[in-house]
């Protein structure tokens, strides 16, 4: 431990302090250029001074001596490093002469790291043991989940402030912990995804593993590129793109600290549940119509319980008491405790409910009137057997904190939050856990095509990948207008094909019914645009259309994406729109399209029929495989997809490719 003080101030006080508890299970050196004694231990002036050969070295000195010290620890055969120090000097020339030398760092700017089960522990701080692993791009918000965790009761099995990450990466201490046995969940705190894809195998190998990981993002502005030329670059957020990541990872975001801590600890405790249908009960009527409103906010579905349930609850409850959903005890529980594990158990074994939540004064009688404490703690022992024998979470929101009967619930695997919102959050999310276990998406590559600018060559793009588009032929010049009306069945479309947004430049003439009509559309649009590439084609007429956007495009750090939304002139507007990273499969697709706010129009909106939703899937999974299969395809946009009772058909593309690709002239 390099930089070992006797100052209680300074990081090298802490960090000596903590290598020494560990000393039963290793050698620990300190070394101190001014002090032969640092806590009691002889402290040496340099590592060439050191006994024997260290296999890790701590650098916590001045910046400018960090470059020297490493140099005398590699001649000294050492080759791992956690460096503590901010504002190195020449990192990057530091990065080079370590792995040069078969070495590696963690750092530098690391606020340190911990691990429970071989007592290691370099970092500021005390540090509980438990099944909780932080890694963190933050050393003190790292440290701050830490603490709330112990405040918590929930206990830390590895701690890592990742730092520069000039060498060790993120993915790389991540990838350690999928065979940690003591880690169960892990919290990751990222402020920017560089190396996303190889950031999502690894989280996706620690879903594989059973283990359950919380991201906290922050700066993700930098995880997503903006595209102002298309829809699909500008329609998604670097979150959407970070939210696609987690669920084919298996993983979810949260958006602080504290709510991470409290979705850790249920899921310490508690199955995530098998779906969203949740049951309140509550002893207050207010409380359990608020717990039902944040419930619907967090997508959890309180639904209306079947006649032969309700009339189940009705017998423990007085008469006129609200058995629906929510609950209402009506005074009950003050008559006999045990009716909230009657109720329980009720609800546990109706399978009409995903989760069960209990909301209100439960966990106070014991602690306001000490002579109900121990008929409460029957409750709960009663509960906890409930818990321990059903599969389905029971959940306690409490106004006590810290009650006999609070500690008890949560031995017995019983969750209990002080705010009604954290209990709903965390269900909400383990459910999300369950839904999302991750995906494996594979690629398979062909043998490149040439890609052509403009909307006839995205015409091809779209025949090569099976997408239903209209009948169409290529303008080159006035003569070719005649062919065009002959050989296409009016009404008929023209379109500047060379226009990203054909509407707001007026390239785009629909409805035209006559040859004359189409060349006086022609010479007109020609007049204001200018010679270019243009195409006719034939006007989709079918009834009951529903406009929607499919887009791929290639993200700077999690590679290609697929997107589905509200299309046409107005996707902006509405911001209707779903992302995964891609290729999605046909399941995935429909699930895409389920999310989205515009599924009611989609499956017949007041006595309309239903589109072929189906169809709809089938373009959306040909557009993901098309930009995950070809990188020179930056972008691939189908706007409007135009979906129908009868099937689904593109009628405008747009493609946006990362290098100049060739212009196609006249069509043979």
């Amino acid at each position: 431990m390099v930089g070992a003080s006797n100052h209680h101030a300074k990081w090298g006080y802490w960090l000596a302090r903590g290598a020494l508890a560990g000393k039963s299970r290793r050698a620990v050196y300190l070394v101190n250029g001014g002090s032969t004694i640092v806590h009691g231990e002889k402290a040496y002036p340099s590592i060439a001074s050191l006994p024997e050969d260290p296999e890790l070295v701590v650098l916590c000195v001045p910046p400018q001596q960090v470059k020297g010290i490493v140099i005398e620890a590699l001649a000294r055969g050492v080759r791992a490093f956690l460096g503590i120090t901010a504002g190195v000097p020449e990192q990057r020339h530091l990065g080079e002469m370590i792995r040069a030398a078969g070495a590696r760092i963690i750092g530098p700017n690391s606020l340190g790291l911990y691990d429970a089960t071989t007592e290691l522990q370099l970092a500021w701080g005390n540090f509980s043991p438990g099944s909780l692993a932080i890694v963190s791009q933050s050393g003190q918000l790292g440290s701050e989940i830490a603490g709330l965790g112990a405040r918590a009761g929930l206990g830390v099995s590895r701690f890592v402030s990742i730092g520069n990450q000039l060498d060790v990466s993120a993915a790389e201490i991540l990838e350690d912990l999928v065979d940690h046995e003591a880690t169960r969940t892990v919290a990751l705190y990222l402020e920017s995804f560089a190396k996303g894809t190889e950031l999502v195998r690894t989280l996706r190998a620690l879903t594989d593993a059973g283990k359950k990981t919380l991201v906290l993002a922050a700066g993700a502005s930098e995880a997503s590129q903006r595209l102002a030329r298309s829809h699909t670059g500008s329609l998604t957020s670097a979150l959407d793109v970070v939210d696609a990541a987690c669920r084919s990872a298996g993983a979810i975001r949260v958006s602080t600290p504290t709510e991470l801590v409290s979705i850790a600890h249920y899921l310490s405790v508690a199955p995530a549940p098998a779906g969203r249908r949740v049951a309140v009960v509550s002893d207050s009527g207010g409380q359990g119509g608020i717990a039902a409103d944040v419930a619907a906010a967090e997508g959890l579905l309180v639904g209306v319980f079947s006649p032969a349930l309700q009339a189940d609850l009705a017998a423990f409850v007085p008469a006129g008491a609200a058995v629906s959903n929510p609950v209402d005890l009506a005074g009950a529980g003050e008559a006999d405790l045990g009716v909230y594990a009657d109720l329980s158990q009720v609800l546990l074994e109706s399978d009409e409910v995903d989760a069960v939540v209990l909301s209100g004064y439960f966990g106070c009688y014991g602690e306001n009137s000490p002579a109900t404490e121990a008929s409460e703690l029957v409750v709960v022992d009663r509960l906890g057997e409930l818990a321990t024998t059903s599969q389905i979470p029971l959940v306690v929101h409490s106004m006590s904190h810290e009650s006999a009967a609070v500690d008890r619930m949560w031995s017995h695997g019983i969750p209990v939050f002080g705010r009604v919102e954290s209990a709903l959050l965390a269900i909400s999310k383990a459910a999300d856990l369950a839904a999302w276990p991750g995906r494996h998406p594979g690629v398979s590559r062909s043998a490149p095509k040439p890609i052509t600018r403009g909307y006839w060559g995205a015409r091809s793009l779209l025949a090569d990948v099976g997408i239903p588009h209209p009948v169409g032929r290529f303008i080159a010049d006035p003569s070719d207008l005649e062919c065009a009306a002959r050989d296409l069945s009016f009404p008929l479309v023209l379109k500047a094909g060379w226009l990203d947004h054909k509407s707001e430049h007026g390239g785009i003439t629909l409805g035209v019914l006559t040859l004359e009509a189409l060349t006086a559309a022609y010479g007109d649009m020609v007049a204001r645009l200018g010679t270019g590439e243009y195409v006719v084609e034939e006007q989709d007429t079918r009834a009951h259309v529903v406009e929607v956007l499919v887009g791929g495009r290639r993200d700077r750090d999690f590679g290609p994406i697929i997107l589905v939304g509200n299309g046409g002139v107005e996707a902006e507007l509405h911001r209707d729109v779903c992302v995964e990273l891609a290729p999605v499969d046909h399941a995935t697709a429909l699930t895409m399209i389920r999310r989205l706010r515009c599924l009611a129009v989609l499956q017949g909106w007041r006595g309309k029929p239903a589109t072929d939703i189906d169809a709809l899937a089938s373009i959306v999974v040909s557009v993901s495989g098309a930009i995950a299969a070809d990188d020179r395809i930056h972008e691939f946009e189908v706007n409007p997809v135009r979906v129908a009772p009868g099937g689904a058909l593109a009628v405008d593309a747009l493609i946006i490719t990362a290098e100049p690709a060739k212009t196609r002239g006249r069509n043979p």
